[in-house]
C-alpha cells in the first residue's frame, strides 16, 4: 500500500473534516455517497483490484459513476496505474488504448511511475496518453479550486465526463482534495440537465459551449438561483452564445482553456469576453512564455507543476516534460490577457504562403447574413494547398458576394478558392471543429 502519495494525504485531510457529509448527490438531490461512504468504498474495492500487481495499469470505463472517487483511491494505495476511458470515444480507439496500456507492469515505469494515464484528444489511429504523478494533478486542482474560487461550500454539476481531463480536474480531484461535493448526472440531453441544475441547487456548471447555446435558445427556463459560476471550456466559447446567456440567465459565463497534458492554462477570472477567442490571463501559479514575443500571433511556453511527465508510448516529445508543455495553439496577447487565434496545425501552406484560418474566418463574419464560418485547407496539386469554407448563412447570401467581399479585404492567398454553405458547422461533442474531416469531406 502506499502510503506517501499526495492526494491520499489530501483525502485523509478532507475525509477528517467532512465525514458524514454528503459528497455525492444524484439529480433529484439524493445523497448517493457521503465522503465516509466513498472510504469505505474505496476499502472495499482495494481488495477487487488485487489482481493487479503495482506498475499495471486499470482502464476504467464506468461513466458518470458515484465509484468514480472509491476507484481512484484503491488504486493510488495499490499503486496500480488508472487509465480513464471515456464511454463516447469509439469501441476500437477504446480496445486499441486498453491493449497498447496495459502491457506495461511492474517495474517498467522507471524512477517516477505514473498514477494517472490521460488519453489525448484527436488521437489519430494509435492511442497516446500522458504520464501523471499524484504531485502534478494535486497541482492542477489547487490551481483550478484557487484560481476560479471554488471552495466546499460549493455544490459542483457533473455532467461532463468525469473520465476527459477536463471533468477529472473540476470534479474528481476537487471533491477528493478540497472536500467540493457533487451533482453526478449521466443525462446528456440539455433541457434535463437546466432542470437538474434548478433541482439540486448546483452552484458551479462546468459546462462546454454546445450546452450554453442549448440553454440560450430554450424557452420557459427555470430560476436558478444559486448558480454562482458557469465555466465553459473544451472549444471556443462564441461571443454572441455568452451573450445571449447572460441575458436570459444573468449570469456570465467563464471561459476556461486548458490542455490534457497541462491542465488548466488560462482563466477569464471577469467573464468579459472582450472578443471571439478570448480566455484571460494565466492561471495562479502558472507562467506563460511567448515563444515569438514580436508575433501577432505565437505559441506559448507553458511552465507549471502540473504539466505531465510525457507521452506513453511513444518516446519522449521535446514539447512536453521537465514542468514545460508547449500546445499547438497559437495565442495573441493583449494588455487583458490572452486570445485564442488558431492552431499551428490548422495553418494553411499555400504555394509557401501561410494562411491562419482564423483571420479567414473573421473576415467572412463581418459579411451581413453570414452566421458561421470554418475555414479549412484543401489539398492542391499546384499549390500544396488551397483555401476553403463552410459557412452558415442566410439565403439571400451568395458564394460569389462572400468571394468578392474577401478579395476587398484579404490578401490573394488568403481568399478562399471555394465556399460551401451548410446547414451547420459539424463539431464533436465538446463542439470542437474537426478541420482534416472538412478537407477530406469537401476534397477538390
Amino acid at each position: 500500500m502506499k502510503l506517501d502519495d499526495v492526494l491520499l494525504a489530501e483525502w485523509e485531510k478532507t475525509l477528517t473534516r467532512k465525514g458524514g457529509a454528503p459528497a455525492i448527490l444524484d439529480t433529484r438531490g439524493q445523497v448517493l455517497r457521503t465522503f465516509d461512504d466513498i472510504e469505505r468504498r474505496a476499502s472495499a474495492l482495494e481488495s477487487e483490484i488485487d489482481v493487479f500487481t503495482p506498475g499495471q495499469v486499470n482502464a476504467i470505463e464506468i461513466g458518470n459513476h458515484p465509484d468514480w472517487p472509491s476507484l481512484l483511491l484503491a488504486c493510488l494505495r495499490r499503486q496500480v496505474v488508472v487509465l480513464p476511458l471515456d464511454e463516447s470515444l469509439p469501441a476500437e480507439q477504446r480496445a486499441a488504448a486498453r491493449k497498447i496500456c496495459t502491457a506495461r507492469g511492474a517495474g517498467d515505469w522507471g524512477e517516477r511511475p505514473p498514477a494517472l494515464l490521460k488519453l489525448t484528444s484527436g488521437t489519430t489511429a494509435a492511442p497516446r496518453a500522458i504520464r501523471f504523478r499524484s504531485e502534478q494533478l494535486l497541482a492542477d486542482c489547487r490551481q483550478i479550486c484557487e484560481t476560479m474560487g471554488i471552495t466546499d461550500r460549493d455544490l459542483n454539476f457533473a455532467v461532463i465526463p468525469l473520465s476527459h481531463s477536463y471533468g477529472f480536474s473540476n470534479l474528481l480531484t476537487p471533491l477528493l482534495v478540497c472536500g467540493v461535493p457533487m451533482v453526478l448526472s449521466r443525462d446528456r440531453m440539455p433541457r434535463a440537465v437546466l432542470d437538474d441544475l434548478a433541482r439540486t441547487d448546483a452552484t458551479v456548471f462546468p459546462g462546454m459551449p454546445v450546452f450554453y447555446q442549448a440553454f440560450a435558445e430554450m424557452e420557459e427556463i427555470p430560476a436558478l438561483p444559486k448558480l454562482r459560476l458557469c465555466i465553459s471550456a473544451g472549444a471556443p466559447l462564441p461571443v454572441e452564445v455568452a451573450r445571449k446567456f447572460r441575458e436570459k440567465f444573468y449570469q456570465p459565463i467563464h471561459s476556461f482553456y486548458g490542455s490534457s497534458e497541462c491542465g488548466g492554462i488560462c482563466y477569464d477570472r471577469d467573464a468579459s469576453l472582450l472578443e471571439q477567442g478570448f480566455v484571460g490571463r494565466p492561471m495562479g501559479g502558472l507562467r506563460l512564455e511567448l515563444l515569438e514575443p514580436e508575433a501577432p500571433a505565437t505559441r506559448v511556453r507553458v511552465q507549471s507543476a502540473a504539466v505531465g511527465d510525457g507521452y506513453f508510448p511513444e518516446p519522449d516529445d521535446e514539447r512536453l516534460g521537465h514542468g514545460q508543455f508547449i500546445p499547438d495553439d497559437l495565442l495573441s496577447a493583449g494588455a487583458d490577457g490572452f486570445r485564442i487565434v488558431g492552431r499551428i496545425s490548422d495553418v494553411i501552406n499555400v504555394a509557401g504562403k501561410k494562411v491562419n484560418p482564423a483571420e479567414v474566418e473573421a473576415e467572412l463574419l463581418r459579411f451581413a447574413g453570414v452566421q458561421a464560418a470554418v475555414v479549412f485547407g484543401r489539398e492542391s496539386r499546384l499549390r500544396n494547398e488551397e483555401v476553403a469554407a463552410c459557412v452558415v448563412a442566410e439565403k439571400r447570401v451568395r458564394e460569389s458576394d462572400l468571394l468578392e467581399h474577401c478579395r476587398a479585404h484579404l490578401s490573394g492567398w488568403q481568399v478562399p478558392k471555394r465556399i460551401f454553405f451548410v446547414d451547420e458547422i459539424p463539431a464533436n461533442e465538446r463542439g470542437k471543429v474537426n478541420r482534416r474531416a472538412l478537407a477530406g469531406r469537401f476534397a477538390s
